[in-house]
């Protein structure tokens, strides 16, 4: 058992949600919360133009998003409620930054925003960044006109790196700007990310922070 890697975190349990890798019987649910959120999602993001997608698309996408986690290639993460009935979002560590780095994204259901659910998966996210990952720098890349998405890594710590214009696009294909915040491993012990409480746990179940 010792020569199991104590990583990635596949539950993520912080005092209001639970993070967890996607599993395939989760379509439902993740289609239901997709469905239900697709206007309040479009200004945001791309995919959610493509929506509603048949069933079988979604378990699909979900059986990639497992894969992916599984050879630690990248991790994708459902955000539940407690229970474990309900989707109120999803986030991720997206490996497309560069070496040393990695990007957390993240939405949340319409009906439970502004209650800083977005901020505590984050956080959450953060910390096993650093942690279990034990990565040099953490990135959050939002527009600048959405302002919520942009309180996020300012609550946690994060520094305003940059506003690079367009090097995004709208959902509409449309060159945008993007804000890129960012936090260092060494910024990273003073900042309220850092004091976020969760437990988080590997494959096996075991307890790894």
């Amino acid at each position: 058992m010792d020569d199991i890697s104590p990583g990635p975190a596949y539950r993520i349990v912080t005092a209001r949600l639970v993070l967890r890798c996607w599993e395939p019987a989760d379509a439902p649910l993740l289609k239901a919360a997709v469905d239900k959120n697709r206007e309040h999602l479009r200004p945001w993001m791309p995919w959610a133009n493509t929506q509603p997608d048949p069933l079988a698309v979604v378990v699909n996408r979900l059986r990639l998003f497992r894969g992916q986690f599984d050879l630690d290639r990248d991790f994708t993460y459902g955000i539940f409620d407690p229970g474990q009935t309900q989707v109120l979002g999803g986030s991720g560590l997206h490996a497309r930054v560069g070496e040393g780095g990695i990007e957390i994204g993240y939405w949340i259901d319409e009906d439970h925003i502004n209650y800083g659910l977005a901020t505590e998966a984050a956080g959450a996210l953060t910390r096993v960044a650093f942690e279990v990952h034990d990565l040099d720098r953490v990135e959050i890349h939002c527009e600048p006109v959405n302002v919520r998405s942009a309180a996020v890594p300012r609550k946690l710590g994060f520094s305003h790196e940059a506003t690079l214009r367009r090097r995004a696009e709208t959902s509409e294909g449309v060159p945008r700007d993007t804000m890129i915040w960012t936090l260092f491993a060494g910024e990273y012990p003073a900042s309220p990310a850092a004091q976020v409480p969760l437990e988080a746990f590997d494959v096996l179940g075991r307890r790894i922070l």
